[in-house]
């Protein structure tokens, strides 16, 4: 099998070499390379691998890019450090993701994946293939520009809060306010639903139906009855923080990031 490793942290790119060495000692690794750029003109000028792996995220742009620029008839597994919810968008049959750091038996997963599908030995072995209109969810969904203030208004007064200086979002009496780092509370002019859709899902969770909380506003987190979290929030009298039991899950894979 002749694979194209592209990732632009030389310690990655090493690691997944060894890895597939290990999983697959007749692999042959054509090339690591670093960048679009040298992806492209590499893919330009030489034979289709069998096999390509590319980090999303490449110090000149997002390895879609690549897609857009040369046609790759190769399947593609993509290496990422971004959470699943993105990679969704773009999992389709010629396409699968790993998760960094990778694990070693993701990896095996992965592999044994393309082999039954793509291998020429495969019972109904099936045409690679890149579904550009996927890839262009993906790069939306990856290179989303997030809200960075909010405007209120203070009595006769417009003023802007930066995203950055808030605390939590939270709804009282139907309506959704603006908590800063500073304990000043705004009123907003969204409800929460969309105030949750404008902020950065890396930044920012929905703990329960009135609560949307930064990741530094979080002080302290307390296990709470019915398998619930409490959050200790900064600047803050409020008690009613609490994790939804539904959300716990993914609250916890939220901090570990």
């Amino acid at each position: 099998m002749k694979v194209l490793i592209v990732e632009d942290e030389s310690m990655a790119a090493k690691r997944l070499a060894r890895l597939l060495e290990k999983n697959e000692p007749e692999i042959e690794i054509l090339a690591k390379l670093d960048s679009v750029k040298r992806a492209v003109n590499w893919l330009k000028e030489n034979p289709q691998p069998d096999l390509l792996f590319f980090d999303i995220q490449l110090a000149d742009g997002l390895s879609f890019e690549i897609l857009e620029q040369v046609e790759v008839s190769s399947p593609i597994i993509f290496t990422t450090a971004f959470d699943e919810y993105a990679i969704q968008a773009f999992k389709v049959n010629s396409i699968d993701y790993l998760l960094k750091p990778i694990d070693p038996e993701d990896l095996e997963n992965a592999i044994g994946k393309f082999e039954a599908r793509f291998k020429t030995n495969a019972p109904e072995p099936k045409q690679a293939g890149v579904d550009m209109m996927l890839i262009q969810q993906a790069m939306q969904m990856l290179t989303k520009q997030y809200k960075e203030r909010f405007v209120v208004k203070i009595g006769e007064h417009i003023h802007t809060i930066p995203t950055a200086d808030t605390a939590y979002f939270f709804s009282q009496e139907k309506a959704t306010y603006l908590q800063t780092k500073e304990k000043h509370r705004y009123i907003l002019d969204y409800t929460m639903e969309q105030v949750e859709q404008l902020v950065d899902p890396q930044k920012f969770f929905r703990i329960n139906r009135k609560y949307l909380v930064s990741l530094e506003a979080v002080k302290d987190i307390i296990t709470y009855s019915n398998s619930r979290l409490r959050l200790i929030l900064m600047n803050t009298d409020e008690t009613d923080a609490i994790v939804s039991r539904d959300k716990v899950q993914d609250f916890k894979k939220w901090l570990d990031r």
